[in-house]
Order: structure tokens, then sequence, then C-alpha cells
């Protein structure tokens, strides 16, 4: 989206992270420099949430952009913690309306490498070429071959993200994936040196990525937070503002319906763990054991749920763990989110993350 020749100025300038979610839209904007570094905590200027008619959606595709635009306004103007100081954005798209591919190619010139994950694309790709766009990134090399995660999206969703930025009087810097987000977040930890499952649980499906230096599998289920919230208030016979209380405070946690909310989860969460089993086998086929997955990092709104990390422990054999994007985060000052609203906010921030410089390098 820019190139070599950008001017410095431009490429010096702040952005911020917009998430746009089944309903929910979230910001964030981190410090200037931030991105840069590992050593220092980026430091939060201003983040926020807010809701939005889900009927602006139709799969993925921007069809009512002045509903969002006028959520997003009122989000500025009465709801934000700190401020936004810019008008440049980085948005995210949904990973499930993306097709991504690892490849190995030979190594080839610029374009000629263009042209053959082009081509490789076509095969698995059930749309047009001149349907969507295409980008790739190197993920490791030999002597004579790359590894390659290429990711394409529709050009129609796309386009729809840029027209309600300006809708809304903001400059569209990066559009990426969820996943791609989430990466950029996870790649901050401790650990993130072990070869990880993460599983960003969105509200009405989950995106699962096998992440070692790079995302190498991806996958998405069509299981998410308000999916269970749905399968709680059906088997409980309660509201679904109850059984979204439900599952916060109870969840898969021990209480006198533990029983009866595990059995009606049960179905959706075997879902991902099939999908995380089936990555797991490709992961181990594609790339070998050398690296084994060593842990399951779980993202996103729908990981708040108590008693999660155990069942998933024990289904996986696998150890389990939520991934808290604020304790990447420096905040002084401003007041945090409650703590389970925390998990809700890590693709907004590994967007806030995004390097200016990077994004004009491309």
């Amino acid at each position: 989206m820019g190139s070599m020749n950008t001017p410095t100025l431009l490429t010096n300038k702040p952005l911020f992270g917009l998430d746009i979610g089944h309903g929910s839209l979230k910001v964030m904007q981190v410090n200037e420099g931030a991105s840069e570094s590992f050593k220092k905590l980026p430091r939060v200027i201003g983040y926020g949430t807010t809701a939005f008619d889900s009927a602006a959606l139709d799969d993925g595709v921007v069809v009512k952009p002045e509903l969002i635009a006028s959520a997003m306004l009122d989000l500025f103007k009465h709801r934000l913690i700190g401020d936004i100081t810019t008008r440049r954005v980085a948005m995210t798209i949904p990973s499930y309306r993306s097709f991504s591919r690892s490849m190995q190619l030979p190594k080839l010139s610029k374009k000629e490498l263009d042209e053959a994950v082009r081509l490789e694309a076509e095969e698995y790709i059930p749309l047009p070429p001149d349907k969507l766009y295409l980008d790739y990134m190197i993920t490791s090399q030999t002597k004579d071959l790359y590894n390659l995660f290429a990711v394409a999206v529709p050009k129609k969703m796309v386009d729809s993200y840029t027209v309600l930025a300006r809708m809304a009087g903001l400059e569209p810097i990066l559009i990426e994936t969820t996943m791609a987000a989430a990466a950029r977040l996870f790649a901050r930890d401790k650990f993130s040196d072990v070869t990880s499952v993460i599983i960003d649980f969105g509200s009405m499906s989950s995106d699962i990525s096998i992440f070692n230096q790079a995302t190498l599998v991806t996958g998405t289920v069509p299981a998410g937070g308000l999916i269970f919230t749905h399968a709680i208030r059906d088997a409980l016979q309660v509201s679904e503002a109850e059984a979204g209380v439900i599952k916060t405070k109870y969840g898969l946690g021990a209480s006198k319906k533990q029983k009866e909310i595990t059995d009606a989860v049960a179905p959706s969460l075997e879902k991902i763990v099939k999908e995380i089993r089936r990555m797991v086998r490709y992961y181990e086929e594609r790339f070998g054991t050398e690296k084994p997955i060593g842990q399951v990092i779980m993202l996103g709104g729908g990981a708040n749920m108590p008693g999660l990390s155990d069942y998933l422990t024990a289904q996986l054999r696998l150890p389990v763990r939520p991934h808290d994007p604020w304790l990447h985060l420096e905040y002084e000052g401003l007041q945090a989110p409650s703590n389970p609203d925390k998990l809700m906010y890590a693709t907004v921030a590994g967007l806030s993350l995004a390097n200016p410089k990077e994004v004009f390098s491309k």
C-alpha cells in the first residue's frame, strides 16, 4: 500500500487500530515509535469500544457503512478512554473471509515470484484472480527454496472497508486479517519462541493459527463467544442477557449448572478441538517435528469463559492459557478495562502496533 519512495514525513506519522467485529468495534492508539522496539512497553494513548447494528455487515462486507460510521463518531465523541490523535487507520478484515496457504517455491526474482504465487493461488482459491487482492510474505528460506505464506481476500470486502474509512473521515493505511494482527501482538510474548496454536475467539467464529516466528497454518471454525451464549441460553431456558452473565461468571467452572453448561457448549468446543488436531497434523507433515507445538494461546472476548483453558488442556493434552494484551501495554493515567473485557482488545492492540515504516516499505 506504499512504496520505498514514500516521504519520511508520511512514514513517521502515527496511526490507530480499528477492529470491526460482529456488531461491535474497538479502537486503540499507542505512542509513536512503540512498534519499533520490544524493549519498552507501548503506551496507550486512547482506546474504546462500542456497538453498532450488525445489519451493517453481510458476510464480512460492509453494506451499510453509515451505521458503523455513526457508531464510530459517537465513540470518538463520548466513549473514548484517552484520545485518538490521528486520522490514519489500520483496519482488520475477518480471517474467515480470507484464503491463506503456505507455499514452497524456488528462489526467483521478485517479478517471477509474484507470478508464481499468483499461479499457485489460482489453483486453490474459488474466486477469479481479478476479484481478489493477493499478498504474501517469506517466512523462511533454504539455499534453493522460499517458504511463503500467502493471503488473498475478496476485493469487494476490502473496498467496502475503504469506503467506510473515508465516509468517517479516516485515511486507511493498512488492511489486514484478524490473524495477522493477533500474531503481531503475540510476537511480544516472552514465550513466543515456543511453537504455538493461537485461538482468537470472535463472536460467531474462532480463528486458529499455528505460529512459529510467523503464521504458518490457519483455520476458522464457526464457534465463538455469541454461539456459546446462545447454547447456554437454550439449554438453561434463560434470556440472552442472563446467559451472557452465566457464561462470563461461571462458564465451565464449578457451579450447580456446570454439567448443563458444559454439555451445551461441548459441540462447539469439539469443532475447535477437531480443527486444532487437524492443523497440528498438517503442521507436523509439512514442517516436521523439530519444533513441536508446545502451547495453546487464547485471545479474544470469547476466551474469558471460566474453565475454558482447563477444558481445552484436557482435550488437547497441551498447556492452554489466555493471553492478556494489556500485559504488553503501559496505560498509566488511563482507566483500564474490566478483567473480563481485557482479552477482547487483543486484535486491536496488535493493529495499533503496526509500524508505518513497514507498511510504506511494501
